[in-house]
């Protein structure tokens, strides 16, 4: 019999709303979200609870955890696919973790909900049973770790929330398929690169800021990112990746001093280009920051810290950083 593995972290799935004005807060096991979401006939679905917080509260710690428990059971050759439940806030900085480090074929989907546990209209059940069937179907074999929300099923490599309070909150990263019903319609199967490591207990304290760029932003910002220990800054620049005057010098600067710069956008979706002169991305890139690519700046930061955690020289960390983006 085909065998899923639910490990549950917390989140709206899991919460249930305060009293007295309180907010909501995870309060169920992941059992009690398994006993309402009637998973597909022959599955034996096994649970664990690893962790009981909202996603925002998630420490670089805490992913890595998430991350190790999710390979762990991954390698285990009895084990058929892997579920997580967790916070829609930070799921795609988790997902993405879990994806560069993935080394097996047995798939590791995430999954939670917009709608409390108690709410009349929880989507949670749902979401939690489309999950089970994708980790269990043979055709995910492969496919690394995705998110599975609202009848859609994407990649984690750039899936962004991109709603507050949507059903479907998730926009970006492959479309690999969706429901139709109970019945899942495979359609793309995202391309990978080869996985690294778990990273160790360094990842923990590896601390990778990010930079936002904006009209009138001060650049010295970058600057104070590296005093307060940062070793890695990605900076969310605007458009295909740009920023006003002082801030290529900032780059040149923090990279002279050893500190790794990631070049990001702030859009939704699109690549980081050298298009723009006078502190475009031309300059930003002369400058010696790295471009993200198509990775959003959480996604890259998560990147930079896996990369930044082991002590690499900036020329190792571009190198590996633009294989994996």
């Amino acid at each position: 019999m085909t065998r899923v593995h639910v490990i549950g972290t917390g989140g709206t799935i899991a919460s249930r709303s305060g009293g007295a004005g309180g907010g909501a807060v995870a309060a169920d096991a992941v059992t009690d979200v398994l006993e309402t979401s009637a998973p597909p006939t022959g599955i034996d679905v096994t649970a664990e609870d690893l962790l009981s917080q909202g996603s925002f509260r998630l420490t670089l710690a805490d992913l890595r955890r998430i991350a190790q428990a999710a390979v762990t059971r991954a390698a285990d050759p009895d084990i058929d696919g892997v579920v997580v439940t967790h916070g829609t806030d930070t799921m795609e900085e988790s997902a993405f973790l879990v994806d560069l480090v993935n080394d097996t074929d047995t798939p590791v989907v995430f999954t939670g909900a917009q709608r409390a546990a108690d709410h009349a209209d929880t989507d949670g059940p749902r979401n939690l049973r489309h999950s089970v069937a994708v980790a269990a179907d043979p055709r995910c074999r492969g496919l690394g770790a995705m998110v599975c929300f609202d009848g859609r099923v994407q990649g984690a490599r750039g899936v962004r929330k991109a709603h507050t309070m949507a059903s479907q909150p998730f926009a970006g990263g492959a479309l690999v398929g969706e429901f139709r019903g109970d019945e899942f319609d495979l359609s793309a199967r995202p391309a990978r690169p080869t996985p690294r490591p778990l990273p160790g207990a360094s990842f923990d304290e590896t601390r990778v800021d990010i930079v936002v760029a904006y009209p009138g932003s001060d650049p010295e910002d970058l600057r104070v990112a590296r005093s307060r220990g940062a070793v890695g800054v990605v900076l969310a620049g605007t458009g295909v990746g740009n920023a006003g005057p002082g801030y290529a010098e900032a780059v040149a600067d923090l990279v002279a001093s050893g500190i790794a710069v990631v070049l990001s956008s702030r859009v939704m979706a699109g690549p980081v280009l050298g298009v723009y002169g006078r502190g475009g991305g031309v300059d930003l890139l002369a400058a010696g920051a790295t471009s993200a690519g198509h990775l959003n700046p959480f996604q890259s930061r998560i990147l930079a810290a896996v990369l930044l955690s082991s002590g690499p020289s900036l020329t190792d960390f571009a190198a590996e950083f633009s294989r994996l983006r």
